[in-house]
């Protein structure tokens, strides 16, 4: 296969194979994981990640069995398997159907950003394999996605504090892409479906296919053409192909409001959840926003605060959004200082004109490249 040969697949699998069992450095414990830490002086870290052989992955998975297939897009297959040694894992195949480059693109864009990362509310990269085909390894999210366990009819309703222990673990992994790495990792398709959670509920971030570095000395990436999931596109990226840490802060309000209401981010009249809860926030309606299924049982002073986060990351204007840990701070702290964010008087004008641009998204929904889908594992 062509893209098996590529110069690019031969430097990247050329590095010395270091041992599936080295330890990885974990954070330490007792900083607040939403605290910048500069980096250490030393020499950058190999990634500890271990190159299956495709028995392997064959094997674990009984021969890619359909009966093992947990989820799939229009790029690639995610099958649940378990190694020799009773790990459990999930792993993403890359199908046939898709153009040799864009495989080679997207694999050699996961592997290389989630492959250097080390964060508990980040998806943990397993390994890889390039023997006929393009394999990726994870950990097996034993409870699926947010998505699946919010929507799914047949599930008991999320309890609201593990909705807000979801939220919270999302944030620190979202800030830890953008400020707790070597370099800026813009994620750029953040959605309930890519947020995985563990036996415990502790939420990861997963799927890198669309992500981008974003250098130090740049603000921002011009991108082309539009990927993403419809619903959750910031204003700039979707009407002019700016990408930068606020297009994730744009996302994750989508995600919270989404947690918060149990509405799926576009309804059947394709209307947005973000249009339809800006004038409930604005209006400060905010019971309004909950998932009915709860029945009241939420925490009042939680709810507040993490509408208001919300309110702040859907805001239009990049400028007036927050970062992520200023998200974390108005979603933790005690009381909360809404003067700091009122935004002038004339910019709360042209704020409001703009909330139309979700009609221009519904009108060209079919030209975005869609990511994968839920990927449910069993329990």
């Amino acid at each position: 296969m062509k893209y098996i040969r590529s110069s690019s697949l031969k430097r990247l699998f050329s590095w010395k194979r270091r041992s599936f069992d080295e330890q990885v450095l974990t954070n330490d414990e007792n900083v607040d994981t939403f605290e910048v830490l500069p980096p250490p002086e030393q020499p950058p870290q190999r990634p500890t990640w271990k190159c299956f052989s495709h028995e392997e992955l064959f094997d674990a998975t009984n021969g890619f069995s359909s009966e093992n297939l947990v989820g799939k897009g229009g790029c690639a297959q995610v099958y649940k398997g378990t190694l020799k040694d009773g790990y459990e894992i999930a792993v993403k195949r890359l199908t046939r159907t898709s153009s040799d480059e864009r495989k080679e693109k997207e694999f050699l864009t996961e592997i290389g950003t989630i492959g250097h990362v080390n964060h508990p509310n980040v998806l943990p990269l397993l390994g890889c394999c390039i023997e006929k085909g393009l394999y990726l390894v994870f950990e097996l999210s034993s409870k699926g996605s947010v998505a699946s366990l919010l929507h799914d009819q047949n599930l008991l309703p999320m309890d609201w504090k593990t909705r807000h222990k979801i939220v919270l673990g999302t944030a620190r992994g979202l800030h830890y892409l953008h400020q707790g790495c070597k370099r800026r990792i813009i994620h750029r398709d953040i959605k309930a479906s890519n947020i995985l959670l563990t036996s415990e509920f502790e939420p990861q971030i997963s799927d890198f296919g669309l992500a981008k570095w974003l250098p130090n000395q740049w603000t921002h990436h011009s991108i082309a053409p539009i990927e993403g999931t419809f619903g959750h596109l910031a204003p700039e990226y979707y009407l002019h192909g700016i990408v930068d840490e606020k297009t994730d802060v744009f996302a994750y309000g989508v995600f919270l409001l989404e947690v918060i209401s149990g509405r799926k981010p576009v309804d059947g009249s394709h209307q947005s959840l973000h249009s339809w809860a800006k004038p409930l926030l604005n209006k400060e309606e905010i019971e309004t926003l909950v998932d009915p299924k709860l029945e009241g049982a939420y925490d009042s002073s939680q709810l507040q605060r993490l509408a208001f986060a919300a309110s702040l990351c859907i805001r239009a204007s990049a400028t007036w959004r927050p970062t992520m840990s200023q998200v974390l701070e108005v979603m933790e702290e005690v009381e909360m200082n809404k003067e700091k964010w009122k935004m002038p008087e004339e910019e709360e004008e042209q704020e409001e004109e703009f909330w139309g641009f979700e009609d221009l998204e519904c009108e060209y929904e079919s030209s975005f490249s869609l990511t994968l889908p839920d990927s449910i594992a069993s329990s």
